[in-house]
């Protein structure tokens, strides 16, 4: 008896021990969340009325999963309910799957390609033609300004001086579909350009490249990322000196990580006193308007940046 009892022990171990790896390996590639973050879209739990970045957001784009990068709604499918939380009338197609909520009596929405927990919809209100109510938290959502077709997209953020002129370099590489300028690494909430010159609030100018997956990847751009800028300087690129000018790679998750210490390891390698920090992806603000597509605008070329082959 003592040995059977054992042996079903040992099994019972196995056996969790594998549902445990098979679950880890489902989510890889999927982007590290915050405390916050995992409450809403892993516990299923409701963030406060009111208080989302995307409930009064009007900007032209594309909603995004935050936890795997899935296109879930574009933007003119968006309205205001008045309800406290974003409101859309309308998914991407095949982008979002309707469950039957733990109550028994509303209609849950997750994402189709990760599981993650977005909300609710709501059918019969009369507020849009189409007499459909998605209602959303904000934390569940990512956002980028450019209308995506389906699909599931990355999210990069690379800090290495100006944001200008990575920004440049970035946007013209096949596959990325669209980058913004902002801050990141820091400890003040939505910081302004002036405050982020004073060095006081420890953020670093850094772009957020969003890419499609089947035509490019995160270690192709990271490539590019440190063969346009100098990743041996300290605290400044170039002209610009400042912290907030450092060489730094924020990840999103494991693999990311692991892709940046491999690529940082084979230019040590090559004898390069490499300064690139390597950290985990806090919350990105985005730059002020006239920061953003900057070179495009002016027709000028970045005057601190340029290519040099590394790998």
């Amino acid at each position: 008896m003592k040995s059977h009892a054992y042996f079903t022990v040992v099994i019972m171990i196995a056996l969790l021990s594998m549902e445990k790896d098979l679950s880890s390996q489902g989510r890889t590639g999927f982007n590290d969340l915050t405390t916050e973050e995992s409450k809403v879209i892993i516990s299923k739990s409701t963030e406060y009325p009111f208080t989302g970045l995307y409930e009064k957001f009007n900007a032209q784009g594309t909603y995004l999963c935050k936890q795997c990068g899935n296109a879930l709604y574009h933007s003119d499918a968006k309205f205001d309910a008045g309800c406290g939380w974003p409101s859309f009338d309308e998914e991407i197609e095949g982008a979002v799957k309707h469950l039957q909520d733990a109550d028994g009596r509303r209609t849950e929405i997750v994402c189709s390609f990760c599981g993650g927990h977005l909300g609710h919809v709501f059918t019969g209100e009369g507020f849009t033609p189409k007499n459909t109510r998605h209602c959303v938290n904000s934390v569940s959502l990512d956002f980028v300004p450019a209308v995506l077709p389906a699909g599931r997209y990355g999210t990069a953020l690379f800090a290495g001086g100006c944001f200008w002129g990575v920004e440049y370099f970035l946007q013209k590489e096949p596959g990325v579909m669209a980058v913004v300028s902002g801050y990141t690494g820091g400890h003040v909430k939505n910081p302004s350009y002036r405050e982020v010159c004073t060095g006081n609030t420890g953020h670093a100018e850094t772009v957020k490249v969003t890419y499609d997956m089947q035509k490019t990847s995160y270690e192709k751009l990271l490539k590019l990322f440190l063969e346009i800028h100098d990743p041996t300087q300290v605290g400044r690129q170039g002209p610009d000196i400042g912290d907030q000018y450092r060489s730094e790679i924020f990840y999103k998750n494991d693999e990311q990580k692991k892709t940046a210490d491999k690529l940082l390891g084979i230019l040590k390698d090559k004898g390069l006193k490499v300064a690139t920090k390597v950290t985990r992806a806090s919350e990105f603000y985005p730059a002020e308007e006239y920061h953003q597509d900057y070179y495009f605008r002016n027709g000028k070329v970045p005057y601190c940046h340029g290519y040099t082959q590394r790998f």
